[in-house]
């Protein structure tokens, strides 16, 4: 998913490039930074912690909530969370357990935040029994150095900065986060912020505003008068894909729409969470070779109705990443509505004029407004790197950027190049005189 598509389409954050004397257990070099970061390991401090969640990209959306807790060890703590259309009071007391919810469904997005912020890697034993080796993280606090699971049953990218090892961000099937603004508690080095991307174009971030130890401990507010039984509790199942389709109650197959341009065959993924009786909640992009039509498969599947999914007798939730194939065709038969590349030139400009490698009146490339630089500067030392990054990017119908996805180039500058394509301004195309979306390759020479 970033479920997700954005960042795991966009591959962010691929290894670097190290030989086989100077790699290291990726397991070694996790434990390490999860030791260093995670709140809430045996025997650390108590502490009370505050948060605020919201959509940056749109701050008055759902995407919102305040969470706090109060820690004292995995025995003893209690999290509460207001958010819009569901509300939660957590309390543990060794094996006694207190549930109040408002509201019959726990969000992906907001389960994926608050696990953030409270373990960073919760796949870290998996990662310590994976024998997967990484290049040593080493360099300034800004720079990178990742492992790259994709190809093995271990999923996903993790990336680690070089000053002290830090976990920076972790990607993988149903749970992916980034860490910054790194800061001091009680020995450890906590992130204060913690983002996700969980389509293109939202960005969701947690913003840890109180921080402190607690000295004190007031037994009252770990009180569970009442047991709260496990059916009445609400948890979440990762299952696999076939235990979805095998759940629905009708068929899953796609009526593929037809198409303004792109790839006419190939795969697409999403990310999908259904609630307790069921019901689709929330549909991610989990990446697709021909970006039109990932909406519209998005609408379809949360239609799906399943029946209801049990663990121990208890009702859950459940998650699972689940692909397709699609076969479709462009319509009135046109060539895909493509643009030619674009190159950013070394130093960059505000401005570039592609050109449409179709000609005729029919199809109207994009023209791109504004070019956005990364933050170190094209014609510049990214991290002390140079190279060149070429990205696709999926422009929307009012000019906006959609998906990005990298093709080429130097894997360290991927996310630099990345997010400031998903900055860029077009004037949008048109296809037989229509607004469409079109694709479009970017080009950066850091």
């Amino acid at each position: 998913m970033r479920v997700l598509a954005a960042i795991l389409a966009c591959a962010l954050g691929i290894p670097a490039f190290a030989s086989d004397a100077a790699k290291v257990s990726l397991g070694e070099v996790a434990e390490s930074a999860v030791q260093q970061s995670k709140l809430t390991l045996p025997g650390s401090t108590p502490f009370h912690l505050k948060a605020e969640i919201v959509e940056t990209t749109n701050p008055s959306s759902e995407y919102q909530a305040k969470v706090e807790e109060y820690w004292v060890s995995s025995q003893e703590w209690r999290r509460t969370i207001e958010a819009p259309g569901f509300s939660q009071t957590l309390i543990i007391n060794g094996d006694q357990v207190s549930e109040k919810d408002t509201g019959d469904y726990f969000p992906w997005w907001l389960n994926d935040l608050v696990t953030a912020m409270m373990d960073p890697l919760p796949m870290l034993e998996t990662l310590k029994q994976s024998n997967s080796q990484m290049a040593k993280p080493q360099g300034p606090e800004n720079s990178k150095t990742c492992a790259d699971l994709r190809a093995t049953v271990n999923w996903g990218i993790f990336c680690f900065e070089g000053s002290h090892g830090l976990l920076t961000s972790a990607f993988t099937r149903g749970y992916s986060a980034q860490f910054e603004d790194f800061d001091g508690f009680a020995g450890k080095r906590v992130a204060r912020l913690i983002l996700i991307d969980p389509e293109p174009g939202t960005t969701i971030q947690a913003r840890i505003t109180e921080l402190t130890e607690v000295r004190h401990v007031d037994e009252a507010l770990f009180a569970v008068p009442k047991a709260t039984p496990p059916q009445e509790q609400i948890k979440t199942l990762k299952v696999d894909e076939a235990t979805v389709r095998g759940l629905a109650l009708s068929g899953t197959g796609i009526a593929w729409p037809v198409v303004g341009g792109g790839p006419t065959t190939g795969r697409c993924a999403v990310y999908v969470s259904a609630d307790r009786a069921g019901h689709m909640r929330e549909v991610w992009p989990g990446g697709c070779d021909n970006p039109g039509l990932e909406d519209p498969l998005r609408e379809m599947v949360k239609k799906w109705q399943l029946r209801p999914s049990t663990e121990n007798g208890a009702p859950v939730q459940i998650e699972a990443l689940v692909t397709f194939t699609f076969e479709t065709k462009v319509v009135n038969d046109q060539p895909s509505p493509k643009a030619s590349d674009v190159e950013v030139p070394k130093p960059a400009t505000n401005v570039a004029e592609p050109h449409s490698q179709y000609k005729g009146p029919p199809v109207v490339a994009p023209r791109l407004i504004k070019m956005v630089k990364p933050d170190c500067g094209v014609g510049q030392s990214c991290h002390g790197i140079h190279g060149t990054v070429v990205v696709l990017v999926h422009v929307l119908t009012d000019g906006t950027v959609g998906e990005v996805t990298v093709r080429s180039g130097e894997p360290r500058l991927f996310d630099d190049a990345t997010k400031a394509a998903k900055q860029c301004t077009f004037q949008p195309g048109t296809f037989f005189g229509k607004p469409t979306s079109m694709t479009l390759d970017l080009k950066y020479q850091f």
